[in-house]
């Protein structure tokens, strides 16, 4: 049951991020484009969530690439932490670690 719970809270969140990032994409739009584009005209609610979307689709994401580069990152600063300064000198040189 807390599951479910946490699911639709998660969920509820999503929804109110979308529509808020939605309102301010639309009212950002509506300040700047027609003032600096020629021929540029306002768009409604639902215009502003697809830009939002597109953006999303084309430049990536609202979590900031996390995930998987962050744990690669991770297990390079360990390997780091592992190394002898000889074998640093050698990574730094670039030469692999481990290879005389």
């Amino acid at each position: 049951m807390k599951l479910r719970r946490k699911i639709f809270a998660k969920a509820l969140l999503m929804v109110a991020v979308i529509a808020v990032l939605g309102g301010i994409v639309m009212g950002l739009w509506n300040w700047i484009a027609p003032a600096i584009v020629a021929n540029a005209h306002a768009i409604d609610y639902p215009r502003a969530i697809g830009l939002l979307v597109l953006c999303r689709i084309l430049f990536g994401g609202f979590r900031g690439h996390g995930g998987c580069r962050r744990r690669m990152h991770w297990h390079q600063w360990q390997q780091w932490q592992h190394m002898t300064p000889q074998e640093r000198e050698h990574l730094r040189n670039g030469a692999t670690p481990g290879a005389q």
